[in-house]
């Protein structure tokens, strides 16, 4: 069955079409302020999952403190639409980014983070180029395995390596704690924070993440900020993880169903170059809202392989889905643009701005 609005999308855009709902979105960026807010923590909400200068700027409207990157490209699309307090959350390295870093700092206040002493010693090349302090986050590795410091020792020998560095500020810590790794991420934290403080620097900025961490914010004692992201669309994901309800799902990819070739199967114009092979632990690559108990099975690159055999209802040829994605940061960097909807009136598209702003 299509909706009337998922016709009239099929009609004026075509399939597929990544499709945000405002209500949810305004919903969204209001409901995560007050939560910041309640926990004394300021919001810097990550851009990486919109990467739209606009919603960037209703985001500050509504009580952000500033904007967090992952990427110079993204820094550099959203200073160039006048936000000015942006955090890169990404070690940056090479004459080439130093320079871009540099021109950043020219127009926009900075801070970037770092967890190794290579990507320190090119820091001051970007300070020296902007004509002014740099400042400068030690990213901490509190179990995620991914990027930071692993221990307290090493936090504390890289921000002194900042301090003593020409032209850089040591501005404070940056972590990432797991969903159930708070209280291992306030003992690093204690410690590295004690060490610091022991010679003479102190953590002005104590930065946490992300999303799927909400039900945590606030629980980092000394904590000044948190970094959600995905918040502002969520996804399969951020259901999975509590943190967000499908009502709170504001955007979906609308999908023309273009074969049934059999009873159990069929086929959907979206495929990995739509929906991503990214599962997110998920089963399947997404809800399809109209036929919940049908699996979005796998891909190819134009072929969404529908698996039908646990499902009440068939869809037809021709019937457009909607589809809430296993993890919607990914499918809104493959899109030019995104059709915003408000009920159902369309109000026009929105450009991915940062759109594949990957160095």
């Amino acid at each position: 069955m299509t909706t009337p609005l998922a016709a009239k999308i099929a009609r004026e855009y075509g399939t597929p079409a990544a499709v945000i709902d405002m209500d949810r979105v305004e919903r969204n960026i209001a409901r995560i302020q007050a939560a910041c807010d309640a926990a004394g923590v300021a919001n810097r909400p990550h851009i990486k999952t919109h990467k739209s200068p606009l919603l960037a700027a209703m985001q500050i409207k509504a009580g952000a403190k500033g904007i967090t990157c992952q990427k110079l490209g993204e820094a550099e699309v959203m200073a160039d639409a006048g936000i000015d307090d942006i955090l890169i959350s990404y070690n940056l390295i090479g004459e080439e980014k130093m320079a871009r870093l540099g021109a950043l700092q020219g127009k926009a206040n900075m801070t970037v983070a770092c967890d190794n002493s290579v990507v320190v010693a090119g820091l001051p090349q970007a300070a020296a180029a902007s004509g002014r302090p740099l400042s400068v986050v030690v990213e901490c590795d509190t179990g995620r395995k991914r990027a930071g410091v692993e221990t307290p020792a090493e936090a504390i020998a890289l921000a002194r390596e900042i301090a003593a560095s020409k032209g850089l500020k040591f501005a404070g810590f940056m972590l990432y704690p797991t969903e159930t790794g708070w209280a291992e991420a306030q003992k690093f934290f204690d410690e590295a924070l004690a060490g610091v403080r022991a010679h003479g620097l102190d953590a002005t900025m104590v930065s946490t993440g992300g999303s799927p961490n909400m039900k945590n914010v606030g629980k980092l004692k000394g904590a000044t900020e948190h970094r959600p992201g995905t918040y502002i669309y969520n996804d399969r994901m951020q259901v999975a993880a509590g943190v967000a309800s499908w009502d709170d799902c504001a955007l979906s990819v609308y999908s023309t169903v273009v074969s049934r070739a059999g009873p159990d199967r069929g086929i959907l114009d979206a495929g990995s170059k739509t929906l991503t092979s990214d599962t997110g632990g998920l089963e399947g690559h997404g809800l399809i809202l109209e036929h919940p108990e049908a699996k979005i099975a796998r891909f190819a690159e134009e072929h969404g392989f529908l698996d039908l055999t646990r499902s009440n209802t068939r869809p037809n040829v021709g019937d457009v889905v909607r589809i809430v994605p296993n993890h919607v940061c990914v499918v809104v960097n493959m899109m030019d643009e995104v059709v915003m909807v408000r009920g159902d009136e369309i109000l026009g598209t929105l450009p991915v701005a940062a759109r594949g702003k990957l160095r």
